[in-house]
């Protein structure tokens, strides 16, 4: 009888061990966000759920980034990678070919109605972008809209649904509290865009990153350099920026956290115009910085332009 009992418990121990395993080191989901501002949707969306790596970290430019070995090993054991799309990230073809990763790689523009860059930018991108940074005539920077972000962040609760469908309830529900901090980041952009003055919502920044909020927000970006950062402006360029700027009276410039601020200041001294402070284009800050979430950089990128142009 005692025999038995124990070939039974043994019997009930191989069975219910793998259950038992599986259920002790089912680990949080691994995702891979290709840069900053992708990871701080993934956070407020996944929480707890999910362990991020970040390719382009803080203050990191995605238009000439160069990816490392420990890359393509976070991407071979990622089970979902967050990407912009619209070739935004020029090395994410190498990396994903590198990588041999398995994972869904996920655009999260998926959604968003593109808008093209400014006509002053297409011929000068296309004949100077190395063909991996190649976007043709679309400007990739969607999330500087916050209405496009909302969309973002619906693609990424999707994207963790179909990878890992017990935390489904748990994804949609951080995405519907983080979209309403959204909406009500949004509305705090506007009232602070609206008051200043229309006549002086003419700014200078280093790069093009900024066409989706002009075209959402109603301020006017100009920029010595289109929407990628790898290749500089020509003195031709820049003397036909300054030339536009007096003529269109520009309020201020201001320097970006991923850009040389040399230009801008050289453009500065040229125009009698103060350098306004520095604006978070294509990364957050790191995380004792001003703008080390999504929502933190909105609000410091509108606080910084009204400080600069009327005053805080």
């Amino acid at each position: 009888m005692l025999k038995s009992l124990r070939l039974a418990a043994l019997v009930s121990v191989i069975t219910l061990t793998p259950f038992g395993l599986a259920s002790a080191f089912a680990g949080p989901l691994k995702v891979v966000a290709s840069f900053s501002i992708i990871e701080d949707f993934a956070k407020n969306v996944g929480g707890d759920r999910i362990e991020v790596t970040t390719l382009v970290g803080p203050d990191g430019d995605a238009h000439v980034y160069e990816p490392k070995p420990a890359d393509a090993m976070a991407m071979a054991k990622a089970d979902v990678v967050l990407v912009n799309g619209l070739h935004f990230e020029g090395f994410l073809q190498r990396l994903v070919e590198a990588s041999a990763t398995k994972a869904s790689i996920v655009e999260l523009t998926k959604g968003v109605e593109p808008i093209k860059m400014k006509e002053e930018f297409e011929e000068g991108e296309a004949d100077g972008a190395h063909a991996d940074h190649h976007h043709g005539d679309i400007d990739p920077h969607a999330f500087q809209s916050i209405a496009n972000a909302k969309i973002y962040v619906k693609n990424i609760a999707d994207a963790f649904c179909a990878a890992d469908a017990e935390g489904c309830d748990t994804y949609k529900t951080n995405a519907d509290a983080y979209t309403q901090k959204l909406t009500e980041t949004e509305e705090d952009v506007k009232a602070t865009i609206a008051s200043i003055p229309e006549d002086k919502r003419i700014i200078i920044t280093s790069h093009d990153a900024f066409g989706y909020f002009e075209h959402e927000y109603g301020l006017t970006f100009l920029a010595p350099e289109g929407i990628s950062t790898e290749a500089e402006a020509s003195a031709a360029d820049v003397a036909a920026l300054i030339k536009q700027v007096k003529e269109d009276k520009a309020s201020a410039v201001f320097v970006e956290n991923i850009t040389n601020a040399r230009l801008i200041e050289q453009i500065a001294s040229e125009t009698g115009l103060k350098v306004g402070g520095t604006l978070y284009s294509d990364a957050l800050s790191p995380a004792d910085g001003p703008a080390s979430t999504y929502i933190d950089m909105m609000h410091h990128n509108v606080a910084t332009i009204k400080g600069a142009i009327v005053g805080s």
